[in-house]
């Protein structure tokens, strides 16, 4: 299902997504394909989001796309002063 799709069908609300197919652009990754599994509650959806399997995903259906900005930045090292 493309994400408009489920937007109509979830207005104004989050849900929780597998995602089915997808495309890289610079540092996002662009959402094609989506399963929804269910809405989530407003006030469940920040656990839902941490507890999601890998493939899944929690997002408000009032974002025009659905986007995952990838950091690819390696892990900033900091020297401790001695």
């Amino acid at each position: 299902m493309k994400w408009q799709q489920v937007r109509e069908l979830f207005p104004d609300q989050f849900v929780l997504l597998s995602i089915l197919d997808y495309r890289e652009e610079d540092d996002k990754k662009i959402i094609t394909e989506v399963a929804p599994v269910r809405a989530v509650s407003e006030k469940n959806a920040n656990q839902e989001f941490f507890s999601a399997e890998p493939g899944n995903l929690v997002y408000h259906t009032a974002n025009e796309e659905c986007v995952i900005h990838l950091r690819r930045d390696p892990l900033m090292r900091v020297r401790r002063r001695s």
